[in-house]
């Protein structure tokens, strides 16, 4: 009898399928985004009438609607993939796939067999000796695309925990359900597609989202992608397919072409997934459009970088749009695809913004070791003498005396140097020390703002520009919100048209330390006093006080202001009126006796009373004195500076913990999303004023 594969099954039962049409997200975009995919090469089954027998004789192989795999695709894509495989090690690698998770979170179960999918799946089979010997098994080809088997089935039936669910298009590579689309009309919205379809899903039928890749949503006009984390709000868009020049849309096509092309899924899947602890609880994340081909240039340029004299060069993508992921993305990608020993040095120019790109690739698991982070010049040698393949630093760490050549760190032409906003002055300053101490290092600058006249330096040390991705895309493409500026009272009147760029100059080559605070008084005499006069003070803080408690929506607010002493008096005065402003509710709430309009002021009396406010400085010489000599108490803040983790209190958005004050830290590199406004009264221009303002916020309003 003539065997009966199950392409031939699936042939046989697609032409016998008559076209439903009592489905109205189905019609046109189903059919559309069905051909798309049969132009990229897949394999497709109209699944609505599927036959599933017990002895697995049915259309795809299925003996219940309960499984999610296909079995009969899977094993003869491991067959294929692993030619010497024995029945027994075959039968460990789908057990291993196909076992209940039930008992993990969603997330969990995902990246576990996110793993196995990477990596493969390690068997342990007795070899001809007669002894135990470990194997790995090949689930995808990642190296040849087309070597893999992708399927697509629309109207699949799964049975889940609740009830059975039917999704409008599912797309399997070699049996595995990787990717699933939800659509709805062109009339509809495609929030409906979450709301009403996804979040059922995952509670219905959990073992689907254990293999899942990343999920579309669309109505075919607008389309957004996610993983099985996302809430919709972090859904995003892929509106550009080859270059980041496209002028880019959201049709479903688009979409398709972008992130379903055969290579292009695979390489999301391979190099640009992260599962991150961020917030106490892990995430799965997927790049963005713009970090996926931002990530992909830079990688180009990599293979270029000895003709380039180790430049791959500058990425630009404007803060809050994910540059520490895509640092991540980078890294993960040269370690996988290309054949080295390669250490990657990441070079920040300040201690917190260490601390935090430490964090940050802490959380998605990329530094499993402890003592990457360089305590001094001779510990950066001893680190890239070593095997390690992450290396965090300061630039400080290459400082010498004036005129004297950097020593020679290291000779190995397999080290790249990952600069965090490397156009700051400390780059151009050092940078051709970091070149004779790593003379055959690669460079790479990544920076949320663009290039500035006179930073010809940092293109000298990086390169042109390898990506770019500005504030006005990232708005227009919803990965960075809009920016509210409110010019805010009161003006400072003076004849000095350079006021604003000198004491900038000033205030921002060290970081404002008490040196600089102390020349910016004596420089400035005039107009510091003027700045910082109490009467215009005073305004400011009432003017806080007012716009922050009736400014119509919710989250934290930061304070900025000059310098240290004027931050304390700040907080101090804001203080004030925001206990002014307390009793004058009280005082409006003793005149109420209607209940419901009573009780709307005991509430709001009771939020407000619940706010906490904290100064956040860094600790000066002798500063009890300093503070005790202009009526300031620094003690209780010094305090809480020392005792609390103010930074992970801040950032909790269900803290009492409201309204920060601060002068030069938490300006930059500092990411808390529920930051909803900025309180500017500081002079800045530049890299500085872009990165206070773009911070990576829900809705972030600037008043000055």
């Amino acid at each position: 009898m003539q065997k009966v594969t199950l392409a031939d099954r699936i042939t046989t039962q697609e032409e016998s399928f008559e076209i439903y049409s009592d489905y109205s997200e189905d019609s046109l975009v189903e059919k559309s985004a069905i051909l798309e995919f049969k132009k990229l090469g897949y394999i497709h089954l109209n699944c609505f009438n599927e036959k599933v027998e017990l002895d697995g004789k049915g259309t795809l192989g299925r003996k219940t609607k309960s499984e999610v795999l296909l079995f009969q695709k899977l094993r003869e894509a491991i067959k294929k993939l692993n030619p010497d495989i024995c029945d027994e090690a075959e039968e460990q690698a789908i057990q291993e796939l196909a076992k209940d998770r039930s008992r993990l979170s969603s997330v969990k179960a995902n990246q576990e067999v996110y793993s196995l999918i990477k990596n493969g799946v390690k068997v342990k089979v007795r070899n001809e000796k007669g002894e135990i010997e470990d194997q790995t098994i090949k689930i995808i080809d990642f190296e040849n695309p087309k070597n893999n088997d992708f399927f697509l089935a629309s109207q699949f039936w799964i049975t889940g925990e609740i009830h059975p669910i039917r999704t409008d298009l599912l797309g399997f590579v070699n049996g595995i359900p990787l990717v699933l689309i939800e659509l709805k009309a062109p009339g509809k919205r495609v929030k409906e597609a979450f709301d009403k379809n996804i979040t059922d899903y995952r509670k219905a039928a959990t073992q689907l989202f254990w293999y899942n890749a990343f999920i579309i949503l669309s109505n075919g006009r607008e389309s957004k992608i996610g993983t099985v984390t996302s809430g919709f709000e972090h859904f995003g868009e892929w509106k550009r397919i080859e270059d980041e020049d496209e002028t880019g849309d959201t049709i479903l096509d688009t979409m398709i072409k972008g992130a379903c092309e055969k290579s292009r899924l695979l390489d999301i899947l391979e190099n640009f997934t992260l599962f991150s602890s961020t917030e106490g609880h892990p995430v799965k994340i997927i790049a963005r459009n713009h970090q996926y081909l931002g990530v992909n240039n830079s990688i180009e340029s990599f293979k270029n970088r000895k003709e380039n004299d180790g430049k791959i060069g500058v990425f630009w993508h404007t803060p809050g749009s994910g540059k520490s992921y895509s640092m991540i993305f980078f890294a993960q990608k040269i370690l996988r695809k290309f054949s080295g020993n390669y250490t990657f040095v990441i070079v920040t120019d300040r201690d917190e913004l260490d601390e935090q790109i430490h964090k940050n690739f802490q959380n998605a698991g990329v530094v499993t070791e402890i003592g990457v982070r360089a305590r001094s010049g001779r510990h950066l040698k001893q680190l890239l003498t070593e095997d390690h393949r992450l290396v965090f630093t300061l630039i400080h760490k290459f400082g010498t005396n004036k005129g004297v050549k950097h020593p020679l760190l290291s000779d190995r032409d397999d080290i790249i140097v990952i600069a965090d906003e490397a156009h700051r002055t400390q780059y151009d300053t050092l940078a051709q020390n970091m070149r004779d101490a790593l003379p055959n290092a690669s460079f790479i600058g990544f920076t949320g703002t663009p290039l500035m006249e006179g930073e010809e330096k940092t293109r000298d040390t990086f390169g042109d520009y390898v990506s770019i991705y500005n504030f006005i895309q990232s708005i227009e493409d919803g990965a960075t919100v809009p920016l509210y500026y409110e010019n805010r009272v009161p003006e400072v009147q003076l004849h000095n048209e350079s006021l604003n760029d000198d004491i900038y100059r000033e205030i921002e080559k060290a970081g404002l330390n008490d040196e600089e605070e102390t020349r910016l008084a004596t420089e400035f005499s005039k107009e510091y006093h003027i700045i910082v006069r109490e009467k215009r003070l005073e305004t400011i803080a009432k003017d806080i006080v007012e716009h922050y408690v009736t400014r119509g929506y919710s989250g934290k607010a930061l304070v900025v202001s000059i310098d240290k002493l004027t931050t304390v008096k700040m907080h101090d005065k804001v203080q004030k009126y925001w206990n002014q402003y307390i009793e004058e509710l009280k005082e409006q709430r003793k005149a109420i006796t209607e209940s419901e309009e009573a009780k709307d002021l005991e509430k709001l009396i009771s939020e407000f009373e619940n706010v906490d406010m904290a100064v956040v400085i860094s600790e000066g010489q002798d500063e009890v004195r300093k503070f005790e000599k202009n009526r300031l108490d620094i003690k209780p803040h010094r305090k809480r500076v020392n005792e609390e983790n103010l930074e992970e209190i801040f950032k909790d958005s269900k803290s009492r913990l409201k309204i920060v004050f601060v002068c030069s830290k938490w300006r930059e590199g500092f990411d808390v999303p529920s930051l909803t406004t900025i309180y500017l009264d500081r002079p800045m221009k530049d890299h500085s004023l872009m990165q206070t303002i773009a911070r990576q916020t829900e809705s972030l309003k600037i008043r000055w």
